[in-house]
């Protein structure tokens, strides 16, 4: 199919090509941009005046909760929720039941997602077999079922000797590590440590369970030489650490979720489990340290962290809810935010969505096949994975106008800027709005 995008304020963060134009597309690849090519007619033309049209965004923190959680999400229904927020690549953990350590459940996962022609899949597989922190998984045979890196989702390992081993096996191969750095001794509370836990009377997690796992990981990079990506940190100290990695040659990239980027331990308010998350919120010199590491590129990406959460799991005391946040649907328009509230430019917003964590996922080019380098990315002869929004288009989060099965979000009631026209995955429109 030729579909021809016109009159969009055409943004590419990878390039810096930032002009009113067009886009033509056939058969799933992009074929013009600026102009459609001489002879090209379109089967069908969306007009995008008063749109932004940019690289899908690139998630690389979304739970789809199956198998084993359907009663919490269902593939279906969270891909339609990425679709719908502008993401059409997604980067799933392992911590599915039963767990993603085996390369059969890997090839049924990616077949499941093929079959609902929404976002594109890239599943994390299992550091250590069931998340146990006991016996390395094959992370070869996983790679070659469409692994793109090896995470332990947010299950900390206490055992330092098999975290070596793991990066050691890893660097060998040129696998990436996902790790969540927490240190398990001291990451067993609820909320943030300081002076409104204490108030609340909720047990707390400390700074130094983010920074002592982060030393960890460090050293063992340097005596291993693995390639590790960290997940969502959350502190001002875990930042000047990573900071400090990089500057050292440290093979080492982050993220950090929405819910940390814009909210504090404040958002609690009077015990709000929809604010129940993990890692948990921190102070706001916690949260200006974040965004400014993100301006800066110190973080290289921002996630949404989305793991929605059945009804019945959240609506209990604060100590007792599950964490998590539905989130997919919101990265573009927090991303968005967090441009506007701090005065960054809409390309360097959206490469914080596009084209970094594209750049993340490029370390596993064996495991993206045929996307290579287009992915996050408008080039010509790449990839047509596209979202199309209005810039100006003011909305409310109302939890049950949410795609996603989940529709529990510390969000909700938020104004926020920017919507979804069209998605397009594949060169094929996979979501549009009226």
């Amino acid at each position: 199919m030729k579909i021809l995008i016109q009159n969009g304020r055409v943004v590419d963060p990878a390039s810096g090509h930032d002009a009113v134009g067009a886009v033509a597309i056939a058969a799933g690849r992009i074929v013009g941009i600026g102009a459609a090519p001489a002879g090209f007619a379109p089967d069908r033309t969306l007009d995008a005046a008063g749109c932004v049209v940019a690289p899908g965004l690139v998630d690389l923190a979304v739970r789809l909760r199956e198998p084993g959680h359907e009663h919490e999400g269902m593939l279906a229904s969270e891909m339609a929720a990425a679709v719908a927020g502008g993401v059409t690549s997604v980067v799933c953990p392992p911590d599915t039941e039963p767990v993603l350590d085996e390369p059969g459940l890997v090839e049924m996962l990616k077949h499941r997602a093929e079959t609902l022609h929404q976002a594109r899949l890239f599943p994390l597989g299992a550091l250590t077999r069931g998340l146990q922190a006991e016996v390395l998984t094959e992370m070869e045979a996983l790679t070659r079922a469409g692994c793109v890196g090896f995470s332990h989702a947010d299950v900390a390992i206490a055992n330092t000797q098999v975290l070596q081993r793991a990066l050691l096996y890893a660097a060998t191969y040129g696998h990436t590590v996902w790790l969540r750095p927490l240190d398990p001794h001291l990451g067993g509370g609820v909320a943030a440590s300081g002076a409104l836990a204490t108030r609340l009377g909720l047990s707390g997690v400390p700074v130094a369970a983010e920074t002592i796992a982060l030393h960890t990981i460090f050293e063992l990079m340097k005596s291993t030489g693995a390639r590790v990506h960290l997940c969502r940190l959350s502190s001002a100290a875990g930042v000047e650490l990573l900071r400090q990695a990089k500057a050292a040659g440290l093979p080492a990239t982050a993220d950090v979720s929405i819910n940390s980027l814009h909210l504090t331990d404040a958002d609690i308010g009077y015990f709000d489990s929809r604010a129940r998350l993990v890692p948990p919120l921190r102070q706001q010199r916690d949260r200006d340290a974040l965004r400014a590491a993100l301006a800066d590129g110190t973080l290289d990406a921002l996630v949404s962290d989305h793991t929605p959460v059945d009804e019945d799991a959240k609506v209990l005391p604060f100590a007792e809810a599950e964490p998590g946040a539905t989130g997919v649907e919101l990265l573009l328009s927090l991303a968005l935010k967090w441009a506007a509230d701090d005065g960054i430019a809409l390309p360097r917003a959206l490469a914080t969505v596009t084209r970094a964590p594209a750049a993340v996922l490029g370390n596993a080019d064996s495991a993206l096949g045929t996307l290579g380098a287009s992915l996050g990315r408008i080039v010509d002869g790449g990839v047509a994975d596209l979202c199309v929004f209005r810039p100006d288009a003011a909305w409310t989060v109302e939890d049950a106008t949410l795609a996603s099965q989940g529709k529990h979000t510390p969000f909700s009631g938020y104004e926020l800027p920017a919507r979804v026209r069209w998605t397009l995955v594949g060169g094929q429109v996979a979501f549009e709005r009226g």
